[in-house]
C-alpha cells in the first residue's frame, strides 16, 4: 500500500538529519520539496537522487488532487520543507487532509522544528503551551493580540528579522514592559542566539543590535 511520508529536515545543522529521514527519502518514488533550489543542496550532501517536484503554499491547492491520484497509483511520497517539519507553517496540511479523506496511509518521522528547542531553553514554563506560527500582518493583528493578551499559557511565536522590532512593540504595548520573553535566532547554526528578559529589555537589546536569521519568540503567560 502506498504512503505519504511527512520528513522533517534540518533548521540549520545538517547533522540534525536523521538516518531514517535519508532512507525514506532514497527509497520513495517522489520527494515534495517547497523550493528544489533549496533541497536540492541537502539531497546533493547526503546523495539523494530521488526526483523532486515543487509543492509550496502556492502552488499545494492546484498540485493536491494530481498528488492524491500518484499516491493512488501505488506510489510512495516524502513530502519535505525547506527546513524543520513540514505543515508546522509550511505546506502540508491540506495534503494530509487530503490522503486522510482518501483513506491513504500517512506517516510523519520524528525531527526538526524550530519551536521545541526555543521553548525549552526559554526558561519559561513549558509543561502548557500554544503555538500562534506567525501574528496575522495587517488584518486581524490588534484583535489577536488583545485575545493573547490575557492568554495565561506560555506562547510561542514564528518572525522574521525585518519585523522583529514590531512585534516586541506590539508585545509592549499589548502584554505590558513586565512580561518575559525570550527570542531564540539561529537555531542549531553557528551564529545561534538566545535574549531573553521582560519585553522592553529585549526591544531595547534589539533595537541596538539588529536581528538576522530564523526567529523564534517566546512569550510568558498572563500570571
Amino acid at each position: 500500500m502506498s504512503k505519504l511520508f511527512i520528513v522533517p529536515t534540518p533548521i540549520g545543522n545538517l547533522e540534525d538529519m536523521t538516518f531514517r529521514a535519508i532512507k525514506v527519502l532514497k527509497e520513495v518514488d517522489l520527494i515534495l520539496a517547497e523550493d528544489t533550489r533549496t533541497s536540492g543542496k541537502l539531497l546533493k550532501h547526503f546523495e539523494i537522487t530521488t526526483h523532486m517536484q515543487s509543492h509550496h503554499m502556492h502552488n499545494e491547492h492546484k498540485t493536491t488532487d494530481s498528488i492524491i491520484r500518484k499516491l493512488q497509483s501505488g506510489e510512495n511520497i516524502a513530502l519535505i520543507s525547506d527546513a524543520g517539519t513540514p505543515a508546522i507553517s509550511d505546506p502540508g496540511f491540506l495534503l494530509t487532509r487530503a490522503c486522510v479523506e482518501n483513506s491513504i496511509d500517512v506517516e510523519c518521522l520524528p525531527g526538526a522544528t524550530a519551536f521545541v528547542p526555543a521553548l525549552v531553553n526559554s526558561g519559561l514554563p513549558n509543561d502548557k503551551f500554544v503555538f500562534e506560527g506567525f501574528l496575522p500582518v495587517k488584518k486581524g493583528r490588534q484583535t489577536r493580540l488583545k485575545i493573547l493578551a490575557e492568554e495565561t499559557r506560555t506562547m510561542i511565536f514564528y518572525e522574521s528579522p525585518h519585523k522583529l522590532i514590531k512585534t516586541l512593540g506590539n508585545f509592549v504595548e499589548y502584554f505590558g514592559i513586565d512580561r518575559m520573553v525570550s527570542v531564540s535566532r539561529e537555531l542549531s547554526k553557528l551564529h545561534e542566539e538566545t535574549v531573553r528578559g521582560t519585553t522592553q529589555e529585549v526591544l531595547s537589546h534589539f533595537e541596538n543590535k539588529p536581528p538576522k536569521g530564523e526567529i523564534v519568540i517566546v512569550v510568558g503567560g498572563k500570571k
